[in-house]
């Protein structure tokens, strides 16, 4: 417990902007009270002792300063096309923009969609905000706007560009190879 407190007080010392990650019922040594319902478990104090030090690494550079944050996100959510005219909304304000498009087809009961959009959000958080990247059910939009663009197979991955299909990548393969696949198709198309 006083190693958390000792900790806890050096970094504020190395830097009064670090928050403390230990909970108030646990920083001070000389009152320490703790709530009713609380049951004491060293596990607990390790992991929050951890915790401390993990920051402290990451926050000072070698030198002592702080580094700097990347505000970038993690992944970004995909945007859902809910219709023809949705689609070709969105087609016009990317063209407009002289922006690429990525489209990613698939279906609630794809079991390899579902697992292989979490990863694709965070492929898009790398080309946010200069790519676009959207989804589309293909169960909730008219069979029209599906044949339109071509899909056969779930998951398919399209890019667009002046509202014309560039490149697919259809996601039968472990997603980490479709992921691979996708960045290949956008850095392809950055090319030219």
């Amino acid at each position: 417990m006083s190693e958390i407190v000792n900790l806890s007080s050096s970094l504020r010392s190395l830097n009064p902007k670090i928050s403390p990650l230990v909970p108030p019922y646990r920083q001070t040594s000389s009152s320490f009270s703790r709530p009713r319902n609380f049951k004491y478990h060293s596990f607990t104090d390790k992991i929050c002792l951890a915790a401390e030090r993990i920051r402290a690494v990451d926050i000072q550079k070698q030198d002592g300063g702080l580094q700097e944050l990347d505000d970038s996100p993690v992944s970004v959510e995909l945007g859902p096309i809910c219709g023809e005219s949705h689609f070709d909304q969105v087609m016009e304000d990317a063209q407009k923009l002289g922006e690429s498009v990525v489209i990613v087809w698939m279906a609630a009961w794809c079991r390899k969609c579902i697992y292989l959009k979490p990863k694709l959000e965070k492929l898009a958080a790398e080309f946010y905000p200069r790519l676009r990247f959207y989804h589309v059910d293909v169960n909730a939009v008219p069979y029209r706007l599906v044949s339109r663009a071509g899909v056969t197979k779930m998951p398919t991955i399209q890019l667009w560009r002046d509202g014309q299909k560039q490149a697919e990548v259809i996601g039968g393969h472990k997603a980490h190879f479709v992921v691979n696949e996708v960045r290949e198709m956008i850095e392809n198309d950055s090319i030219t």
